[in-house]
C-alpha cells in the first residue's frame, strides 16, 4: 500500500503514524474534500442543469426559504438525488476501521464532520455532524423533527422519494425544511460543544479534506493547537496554515488506508 506513494509522502505517512500510535486522544475533522472523492460535488462547485443560474449561497439561507420555500425545497431534493447513489470511499472505510480498532485499545477517536452526507455512517463510523444531515428534515417553525411515516424505524434517511411538493408539520402546519445549518444560522449546540471539548483535550488533531480556514470549524484546530496538540493536515492542496505540524499532500482516499494500517500495526 505504501509502495503506491512517493518516497517523500511515505516518510511523512510513517512519521504521522508514529505520532498517532503514541497518543491516546485523537480528534478528526473532515470536510468536503473527503466526500468529493466519492463523487459528491462540493457546496461551492458551480450549479448545473436547471440550477446553473443560482448560487448555493443564495439558496441555503433562512431568508431564501421564507421567500420561496418551494424553490429551496426543490433544490435540496435535487441535491439528494445527486448524493443518493454515492458510497463511501477508502478514506471513509479506513476511518471506520480505525474507530472500530480503537474500541479494543486505549485510543479515543472523536470524528467530526462538516459534511451533510451520511457516508461516514455508511462506512460504519460514529460521527458528529456540525452542519446537519442532508437526509434529516425538521419544521421551519417549531423545529420538530420530521420523519416520513412510510419508512421503517431502522432507516437512516428521512426521505424516501424526491417529490418536490412541500411538506407540512403535523404539529404546527409549518413548512418542512432540511435539517441543515444554513448561512446565518448557528451550529447545533450539543454537537459544537462535543467538538470543542474533543479538540481542547486531544493530543493530535487531524484535518481531512478541509481548508481549516473557514470558521467556526477552523477554530477547532486553533483550539487544539493552543492546548498543546499536534496538527496533521491531509489535503491534496495544502492550506497556508502555519499551525500544521505534518502535511500529507494527497487525496484522503489514497493516503488514509496506508496511514491507518500503519497506525493499527504500531498500536496493536
Amino acid at each position: 500500500m505504501l509502495a503506491e506513494l512517493s518516497p517523500a509522502l511515505i516518510a511523512e505517512v510513517q512519521g504521522a503514524a508514529k505520532l498517532l500510535a503514541s497518543k491516546q486522544r485523537i480528534c478528526i475533522l473532515t470536510g468536503a474534500g473527503i466526500s468529493a472523492e466519492s463523487g459528491i460535488p462540493t457546496f461551492r462547485d458551480k450549479q448545473t442543469g436547471l440550477w446553473q443560474n443560482y448560487r448555493a449561497e443564495d439558496l441555503a439561507t433562512p431568508d431564501a426559504f421564507a421567500r420561496d420555500p418551494k424553490l429551496v425545497w426543490s433544490w435540496y431534493q435535487w441535491r439528494r438525488k445527486l448524493v443518493a447513489d454515492k458510497t463511501p470511499n477508502p478514506a471513509h472505510d479506513a476511518l471506520a476501521q480505525w474507530q472500530q480498532h480503537a474500541e479494543s485499545t486505549y485510543q479515543q477517536l472523536t470524528l467530526i464532520t462538516q459534511n451533510v452526507d451520511n457516508l461516514h455512517e455508511q462506512a460504519g463510523s460514529t460521527v458528529i455532524h456540525l452542519h446537519g444531515n442532508l437526509w434529516h428534515n425538521r419544521c421551519s417553525q417549531c423545529e420538530a423533527p420530521y420523519q416520513d411515516k412510510s419508512e421503517g424505524a431502522s432507516s437512516s434517511k428521512d426521505v424516501t422519494n424526491f417529490d418536490e411538493a412541500l411538506l407540512t408539520c403535523q404539529h404546527c402546519a409549518g413548512y418542512i425544511r432540511p435539517d441543515i445549518v444554513w448561512f446565518g444560522e448557528t451550529l447545533p449546540l450539543q454537537a459544537w460543544q462535543t467538538a470543542e471539548e474533543a479538540a481542547a483535550h486531544c493530543e493530535v488533531f487531524i484535518s481531512i479534506g478541509t481548508s481549516s480556514l473557514v470558521y467556526p470549524a477552523a477554530g477547532l484546530a486553533q483550539l487544539a493547537k493552543q492546548n498543546g496538540a499536534k496538527i496533521i493536515e491531509i489535503n491534496p492542496d495544502p492550506t497556508p496554515n502555519t499551525i500544521v505540524n505534518i502535511t500529507l499532500a494527497a487525496k484522503a482516499g489514497v493516503v488514509m488506508p496506508a496511514l491507518i494500517k500503519q497506525v493499527m500495526t504500531l498500536y496493536s
